[in-house]
């Protein structure tokens, strides 16, 4: 019998796992996908909001505030990027100066500290390449930037370190009450447990629908947003995060750096049907373009290196959706974490940790291991490093990915720790093999090599993400033997 049955690998769920790892407690987090950060927290702005935006009183409001504070260390304590490089919400007109001014005014309610209003001599000192018709600014300097993948990782192996339990490929398909709790159906078993979990993402309506009363039902919709990607060349462009005043759909197109260098512009925001609906289209491509033109004199479409869509999960009770379900003791709903839930993540492990505390009453553990040192970048460092890495393992010279500079020896490092990546999508997500220019155009042959080789599979068996997203065909030849993956690919 577990104590916790955490339901979505996402960041929201990762983070309560590492919070709830801190007691004596036996926990599994089950994901349907084949890694963590497949869903909601691979493909959003990648922003640690300030907290000026949500309405005051709300629990939106309250977390961002907290986890916003709790970032910068948390990145020092778990080694994941991070940045506080502020932010700025661009007013493009006179008559709008009222509405700036009750952002600044929400945003002090929520306890934002620092926040001030420039006029358009201060804010191009700020930014020179802000766009023309920008006449003022809020300027809320905590805002930062982090790597949504890299947090997520992060706060997943360290939950798995202290010994929270991952299971992949483990979609549940029912949820029954026992007499002790619950007895959670998915297609790896079935698990007991005394509590449960949702924290699913654009699912979680699913989770909560196997059992709440009909009254009681939720609907999550997802919400695309699409985005571009620009190469490193133009990272520069701005050091701010720049948004625009904030509309009913959200906090509207944004123009900002990444903790990698790069450019990012979007999201747009179309509810749509499918939870699964992450495709981009010519005409949100464009609409994102046209809107961060506004903000930034010639943005350079030439320098796009990638697009991409993700879903927000928009939950219909006008705020987070966090608690114990009604009729369903010891069942807690984590839902509706759209923006700013990435923000939000450190202190929602916090609080729903809290609540189950409440309800089991586990013994702390004597020895919690707060820390962990992510995969070493030969890119980011100095020469007396890069020698000490490659007298420790000489596959740290052995480049793979020219864009991004990758080595064999951090590609090694990423299947081999712990949740260590099983496909190319998670080498991507932990190294950035695959980030660069190219798009992988030239190092994916050789990381789908090294993943079979470690692996001891076939190369037919390497993945991109889920399964059917295979790149090769089963081939006689290159199957025989034990000697898996040396047939190469083809």
């Amino acid at each position: 019998m577990l104590d916790v049955v955490i339901i979505g690998a996402g960041v929201s769920g990762c983070a309560i796992a590492r919070e709830l790892s801190r007691e004596r407690l036996q926990i599994a987090v089950l994901e349907k996908s084949t890694d963590v950060c497949e869903g909601t927290s691979k493909a959003n702005s990648g922003i640690a909001h300030a907290g000026f935006d949500a309405k005051p009183g709300t629990l939106m409001a309250r977390l961002n505030l907290k986890g916003s504070e709790m970032m910068e260390k948390l990145s020092k304590e778990l080694d994941f990027p991070y940045k506080k490089n502020g932010s700025l919400v661009l007013c493009f007109d006179e008559k709008d100066m009222d509405k700036l001014e009750e952002l600044k005014e929400r945003g002090e309610k929520n306890g934002v500290r620092e926040i001030s209003i420039l006029n358009q001599e201060e804010l191009r000192k700020l930014e020179p390449e802000v766009g023309e018709g920008a006449v003022a600014a809020l300027y809320a300097p905590t805002g930062a930037i982090i790597c949504p993948f890299g947090l997520t990782i992060a706060l997943a192996e360290n939950a798995a370190v202290n010994g929270a339990e991952f299971h992949f490929g483990a979609e549940v398909t029912g949820i029954k009450k026992t007499e002790n709790g619950y007895l959670v159906s998915t297609t790896k078993g079935g698990f007991e447990t005394k509590t449960v979990i949702n924290a699913a993402g654009v699912y979680a309506d699913r989770i909560h629908n196997m059992v709440c009363y009909e009254e009681d039902r939720l609907t999550i919709t997802p919400r695309k947003g699409e985005y571009q990607l620009f190469d490193k060349k133009v990272g520069n462009l701005v050091s701010h995060t720049l948004f625009q005043l904030p509309t009913v759909l959200g906090k509207g197109v944004l123009v900002t750096p990444t903790v990698h260098g790069n450019l990012l512009i979007g999201p747009t925001a179309e509810d749509i049907p499918d939870k699964d609906g992450t495709d981009t289209t010519a005409e949100g491509l464009s609409d994102i373009m046209q809107k961060a033109s506004l903000s930034v004199k010639k943005i350079p479409a030439g320098a796009v290196i990638t697009s991409f869509a993700g879903l927000r999960a928009h939950g219909d009770r006008g705020d987070f959706i966090i608690g114990e379900v009604k009729g369903a003791e010891g069942f807690f709903d984590v839902a509706g974490m759209e923006s700013p839930g990435l923000t939000c993540a450190p202190a929602v492990g916090e609080y729903v940790a809290a609540l189950v505390k409440d309800k089991l009453h586990p013994e702390k553990k004597e020895h919690f291991i707060s820390t962990r040192k992510g995969i070493p970048s030969m890119a980011l460092a100095d020469e007396s490093r890069k020698e000490k890495l490659i007298r420790q393992n000489p596959a740290y010279a052995n480049v793979i990915c020219r864009c991004e500079m990758v080595t064999e020896g951090e590609i090694l490092d990423a299947i081999h720790r712990p949740l260590g990546a099983t496909t190319t999508d998670g080498i991507k997500r932990r190294t950035r093999a695959g980030m660069g220019r190219c798009q992988a155009g030239f190092c994916l042959p050789k990381t789908i090599e090294i993943l079979a080789r470690e692996l001891q599979v076939p190369v037919s068996e390497i993945l991109k993400n889920e399964a059917g997203s295979s790149y090769l065909l089963p081939d006689e030849e290159t199957e025989k033997g034990t000697d898996a993956g040396k047939g190469g690919c083809r």
